[in-house]
C-alpha cells in the first residue's frame, strides 16, 4: 500500500519581512511623488500657458473691431476710477466673444455699450459669477473662493491687463518713477494703445500678467470682471513697496478689504485701490503674454528696474533676459 502523501506545507510573512515590504513601498512611493508633481506642474503650467496666448489673441481681435487693444476697465462720466460700486466692465468683459463665450457678452451687450460710451450702467454685472476657464489657472489654489464686493459674488480669474509699473489713472504717459523712463502700460483706464502704436515694441511689453485669487471672499485680487489694480489688472507694481513677482513683502498690494498674507507671498494693504503685483503659483516664475501673443516666464527676483521696463510699453529703454 502507498503511503499518503502530507501537503506542503507553507511559511508565512513574519512580521518583520512584513514590515521591510511595507517600508519598501513608501520607499517607492515616496521617490515616485515628486517625479508626479512636477509633471503635473508641468501640465498646469502648459495649459496656463495656452489660457495666457488665447487671452492676448483674443485682445488682438478686439483691436481688429475697434483699432486699439481693450482699456483694462472702463470708468463712465461722473464716476471715480477707483469707484468699486460704480466702475464699468474691465477688459476680460470686452474680449467674451472672442473666446467663444459670445452668448454670454450678448445677455448683457447693451449695458457693455453704454459704458464705453461713458454712460453708467451696472446691468453688464449679471454676469460676473460665470467662471470663464479661459480666465483661469489650473495650479490656483483659491479659485473656487468667489470674491463677496459691491453686493455680489464674483468668479476668479487669474490674469490683469498691465497697466504699466506707475498710476493706472495717468493716461497712456504714466508718469515717470526713479528716472527709469515713462511707466504707461499698454492698457490702462479707459484708454489703451494699439499694438502697432507702442512705443517700446510690441514683442518687448507685457500685455497680459499673471494674477492670483484672494485667499478669503472680502479679498477681490484675482476677479476676471473686477477691472481693478489687482484684481482684473496690474499697476504699480515696480514702484513703491512692491519690487518684483511673488514679491513676499507685506501689505504690498493695495486692494480694499484685502488680507495681509507675505507668507503665502499675498501681502496686501487693505487701504484702497492702486496697486496690483504679478503673481503665480507656478515654481519661481510667473507668466506673461506680450504684446505680440507671445508667452513668456519671468522668475521671481528679476532686478526691480528691469521689472519696471518690461511692464512700461513707453520707458525708451531696453531689457535683456534675466
Amino acid at each position: 500500500m502507498r503511503p499518503s502523501l502530507s501537503p506542503r506545507s507553507r511559511r508565512a510573512f513574519t512580521l518583520i519581512e512584513l514590515l521591510v515590504v511595507i517600508a519598501i513601498i513608501a520607499i517607492l512611493i515616496g521617490l515616485l511623488l515628486p517625479a508626479v508633481q512636477k509633471v503635473r506642474e508641468a501640465a498646469a503650467r502648459m495649459a496656463c500657458s495656452n489660457n495666457l496666448k488665447q487671452c492676448a489673441l483674443a485682445c488682438h481681435m478686439y483691436q481688429d473691431t475697434t483699432q486699439t487693444l481693450p482699456p483694462a476697465w472702463i470708468t463712465p462720466n461722473n464716476v471715480g476710477w477707483n469707484d468699486e460700486n460704480n466702475i464699468g466692465p474691465s477688459w476680460a468683459v470686452l474680449i467674451l466673444p472672442y473666446v467663444e463665450q459670445t452668448s454670454l457678452y450678448n445677455q448683457v451687450q447693451a449695458s457693455i455699450q453704454n459704458n464705453l460710451s461713458k454712460v453708467a450702467d451696472s446691468g453688464w454685472r449679471s454676469i460676473v459669477g460665470n467662471t470663464i476657464k479661459t480666465f483661469r489657472c489650473p495650479s490656483e489654489p483659491n479659485g473656487d473662493t468667489p470674491g463677496n464686493r459691491a453686493g455680489r459674488n464674483w468668479a476668479r480669474g487669474n490674469y490683469g491687463a498691465n497697466c504699466g509699473p506707475g498710476d493706472p489713472n495717468a493716461g497712456l504717459g504714466g508718469g515717470n518713477y526713479n528716472g527709469w523712463g515713462q511707466a504707461g502700460g499698454p492698457m490702462m483706464n479707459s484708454v489703451a494703445y494699439a499694438i502697432q502704436r507702442i512705443p517700446d515694441g510690441s514683442s518687448n511689453v507685457i500685455m497680459i500678467n499673471h494674477l492670483r485669487a484672494g485667499p478669503a471672499a472680502n479679498d477681490m485680487r484675482g476677479s476676471w470682471a473686477f477691472g481693478l489694480p489687482g484684481c482684473s489688472s496690474t499697476a504699480n507694481h515696480a514702484v513703491g513697496d512692491t519690487y518684483y513677482p511673488n514679491d513676499t513683502g507685506c501689505c504690498a498690494d493695495d486692494v480694499t478689504g484685502c488680507n495681509d498674507r507675505p507668507d503665502i507671498a499675498m501681502g496686501c494693504w487693505n487701504g484702497g485701490y492702486g496697486q496690483g503685483q504679478a503673481r503665480s503659483s507656478h515654481t519661481g516664475q510667473v507668466l506673461a503674454a506680450m504684446c505680440d501673443a507671445s508667452v513668456r516666464g519671468f522668475r521671481n527676483g528679476i532686478p526691480t528696474q528691469t521689472w519696471y521696463w518690461i511692464n512700461s510699453a513707453n520707458d525708451g529703454n531696453t531689457w535683456v533676459d534675466q
